[in-house]
């Protein structure tokens, strides 16, 4: 599902999380995209927190970028 106020795709990763990103910095918790990043964040880390070899940053690390990525790319 494709998220109308999200940035046009211009087929570049790169210029298209970076756009992404500033309208999360920008426009804060109004951004669509910024509660569904720090939602997963938080999972990762109460994941990481229960999981051996694997911290609670890493888990919010890695929560936060697989939701952030497949914002920015949502095939």
């Amino acid at each position: 599902m494709t998220d109308p106020q999200r940035p046009q795709n211009s087929g570049h990763f790169v210029s298209d999380a970076r756009e992404e990103l500033a309208g999360m910095l920008k426009d804060g918790m109004a951004h669509p995209s910024t509660k569904p990043v720090l939602i997963w964040g938080a999972a990762g880390a109460v994941a990481g927190a229960f999981l051996p070899f694997v911290s609670i940053g890493l888990g919010l690390a890695a929560g936060a970028g697989y939701k952030f990525y497949k914002r920015v790319r949502p095939e």
